[in-house]
């Protein structure tokens, strides 16, 4: 694919969602990193319905290390994994409050550090917590970048170095957002919606969905 495609691709998701954010809901971003460790392997709008409650009266790493363990379980006992994740946050909140006063850190050596949070998560609370032009590999970027070739790779970090060096620097802060939102809605796994999308007529795709 090359850069004036790419560039027209952008464009166009841009003009049909000029303001692209997550569907986690968060105050903080204490809570997005929170809501994103959540996540794996998760629907957001599940992590929404726990978190909701949660962040309301314990929104603060000090609130949820209080909580503990188990207080943190059963309130993300709806959310697969549960109970590896509560571990994890109350870890998370413990070393958030030992080592870095309490706030989440804006450089990926120590987020990555942090219990259960890997590059994708760490990517994501760069971007949208601190405006850092990073893009999280999840399963839908992968498929998009891979079926439109916009940036083809054989795996997540392949993808991810590809949207990096391809994406038009104007569009990379958004870049990450667009395309989940692609592929959660549009260009889904099993039938992509090729008749409705927006820019199928960019997308390389072989074996379109016909109308």
């Amino acid at each position: 694919m090359n850069a004036e495609k790419r560039r027209a691709i952008f464009e166009r998701l841009r003009a049909a969602n000029p303001t692209p954010t997550t569907e986690l809901e968060y105050g903080t971003p204490f809570q997005l990193l929170i809501a994103v460790l959540l996540s794996a392997q998760a629907t957001d709008k599940s992590v929404n319905l726990a978190t909701r409650p949660l962040f309301a009266r314990h929104g603060t790493p000090a609130a949820l290390l209080a909580l503990g363990e188990d207080g943190v379980a059963d309130a993300i006992k709806t959310i697969g994994l549960y109970r590896t994740k509560a571990r994890n946050v109350v870890a998370t909140c413990r070393i958030l409050i030992e080592q870095h006063g309490g706030e989440v850190p804006q450089d990926r050596e120590s987020l990555e550090a942090l219990p259960g949070v890997g590059r994708k998560t760490a990517n994501v609370v760069l971007n949208t917590a601190f405006g850092q032009p990073t893009i999280a590999v999840d399963t839908h970027i992968f498929r998009v970048s891979n079926r439109t070739r916009i940036a083809p790779g054989k795996d997540v970090v392949a993808v991810e170095n590809a949207l990096l060096k391809f994406v038009p620097r104007e569009f990379l802060h958004d870049a990450h957002h667009w395309l989940i939102l692609h592929g959660r809605y549009v260009c889904v796994a099993r039938k992509p919606k090729c008749p409705q999308c927006g820019i199928a007529d960019l997308c390389e795709f072989k074996d379109k969905t016909p109308a």
